[in-house]
């Protein structure tokens, strides 16, 4: 069988699992953490309800290369990686969710329906063209900091390898703490720097910022007691200033719930204590697997839709992951890999489970 035979089969097995429907979608979250030593966390879930994603560790040393899908199945860019990498990819591994490179750069991708749009693909300029999945690894095996990924990626045609996919929106943060999101919009690339750190998922980034309006009145502690007239209103505990924060799982209410807990949230000594507060603080927005679906719908023998969670220390060089099968915390320290020689490596991120 040819190899761009393979990679059709590869990106139509990808798709048949990628969501497309409201209640299979993914829910992806993102925060950023910063500790009073100077170290930056980044963090995210990812979630999906359709069934399992077929998740995968992926080691990928310096000078490794590969080459982009594209809709044509002729393939488009091919890069050799210039850093070694560790990343969590979904169904292939060189569909890479989120990664850090021995750089300490941070890389992650995030759904992005109905308001994303990548230029079309011209076949005359595949060696240009870099699929949406791929976007990750190739910045992870490119870059050391978020001006270079700026740099880089502007350069390049983004595009959709298979139009059945929905469209992505990506986070990028380097060993600095300064943050990158990008949007694709009409085709043109958008850059936005992340002050804020926090990133879900549709409408835009712009759209979230404003809508953070819509909640001033809400703050941190105990609300005042009030009078209504004759009577006096009394909060009925702790933490009622936050009354009115949205608790659903669509992507606005959860970008509003992260934004409050994560400037609320107190800063820790080290990196260390910070990556257990990143992942106390994601506990929240872990979906359970009913949510997504009707009483009447057929729901799939998977544990929770919050299919992994994972936390990076872009400043010492530390990915931390767990699973929905397995809550031990799981460590990859890039500083104990030799990206020199070590071999490319793939393996199942969830082993097996009846």
């Amino acid at each position: 069988m040819k190899r761009e035979d393979l990679c059709s089969m590869a990106m139509g097995l990808m798709l048949a699992l990628w969501p497309t429907s409201g209640s299979e979608a993914l829910a992806c979250t993102g925060i950023t953490l910063r500790s009073l030593d100077g170290s930056t966390v980044v963090a995210r879930t990812i979630e999906w309800a359709g069934g399992d994603l077929g998740s995968l560790r992926v080691v990928v040393p310096r000078g490794y290369t590969q080459q982009s899908a594209t809709p044509d199945s002729t393939g488009g860019l091919r890069f050799q990686a210039r850093y070694g990498y560790v990343g969590l990819a979904v169904e292939r591994p060189e569909y890479v969710a989120e990664g850090l490179n021995e750089q300490g750069l941070s890389a992650g991708l995030f759904y992005f329906p109905q308001y994303g749009s990548y230029e079309t693909y011209d076949p005359a300029l595949r060696s240009e063209s870099l699929s949406d999945l791929q976007v990750v690894s190739y910045v992870l095996g490119q870059c050391a900091t978020i001006d270079e990924v700026r740099h880089s990626l502007a350069r390049l045609h983004i595009i959709q390898a298979d139009m059945r996919g929905s469209t992505i929106h990506w986070r990028f943060t380097d060993a600095s703490g300064r943050q990158l999101i990008l949007e694709i919009v009409d085709g043109r690339q958008q850059f936005f720097d992340s002050h804020l750190g926090v990133l879900t998922n549709s409408p835009g980034y712009e759209w979230h910022l404003t809508n953070l309006t819509n909640y001033l009145n809400l703050h941190t502690g105990t609300a005042a007691a009030t009078p209504l007239g004759p009577i006096e209103r009394r909060p009925f505990g702790g933490g009622s200033g936050l009354l009115g924060l949205p608790g659903d799982y669509t992507s606005p209410s959860r970008f509003v719930r992260a934004a409050y807990m994560q400037t609320s949230a107190p800063r820790l000594a080290d990196a260390a204590s910070t990556v257990h507060q990143a992942f106390h603080l994601l506990n929240a927005f872990d979906i359970p697997i009913g949510m997504q679906y009707a009483p009447t719908d057929s729901v799939p023998s998977i544990p929770s839709a919050t299919q992994w969670t994972v936390a990076s220390d872009v400043t010492h060089r530390i990915l931390y992951y767990r699973t929905m099968h397995d809550w031990s915390l799981h460590t990859i320290a890039l500083e104990h890999i030799d990206f020199s020689t070590t071999p490319y490596h793939t393996e199942p991120l969830m082993p097996p489970h009846p």
